[in-house]
């Protein structure tokens, strides 16, 4: 069984601990790191899918775009991400392990998630608001891709193709 949990992604002075927005899982998050720029990625280790907080409400609270992870079982990945220009968009990693979770609930991808070509897209969309520049291909090729070692290290590559970028 692998690693459950959050990571939450932003840009603020100030930590993103502190914000309003995710006053419901404070005790639980903890700094994961620091990134250039004001970036900041914390995490929120849940083996439930705990309510993190709405990041709409953290994007329009910290003024940048923001993003959470919701990695199950180090297979796969929910991404939502917001930004305060360019709204709201979800979309997952490692397609194939989400939809056989889904799969319980007589749903499919298609229910909850935007296909990979257009989640590149608005990506694209979201890392110019941040004032970074993506690539559409490099993008589509994260969002296709095997979780391979695992579904964490698959995020931090999206991390990095949208531009928020380890020290």
């Amino acid at each position: 069984m692998g690693y459950w949990g959050y990571y939450v992604v932003g840009r603020s002075e100030r930590p993103l601990g502190e914000c309003t927005a995710l006053a419901g899982v404070r005790e639980e998050l903890a700094l994961l790191e620091r990134r250039p720029d004001g970036w900041q990625v914390w995490e929120c280790p849940s083996k439930d899918s705990t309510d993190v907080g709405n990041m709409n409400a953290l994007a329009g609270e910290t003024g940048a775009p923001a993003l959470f992870g919701y990695v199950m079982g180090s297979d796969c990945v929910i991404v939502e991400a917001a930004a305060p220009e360019s709204g709201a968009w979800t979309t997952c990693l490692a397609r194939d392990a989400t939809a056989r979770y889904l799969a319980d609930d007589e749903l499919t991808l298609e229910d909850y998630f935007l296909d990979p070509r257009d989640a590149a897209e608005r990506a694209v969309a979201w890392a110019a608001e941040a004032g970074r520049r993506a690539r559409s291909a490099a993008l589509l090729d994260v969002l296709t891709a095997d979780p391979e070692p695992s579904a964490e290290q698959l995020f931090f590559r999206l991390l990095d193709r949208l531009g928020v970028l380890p020290q």
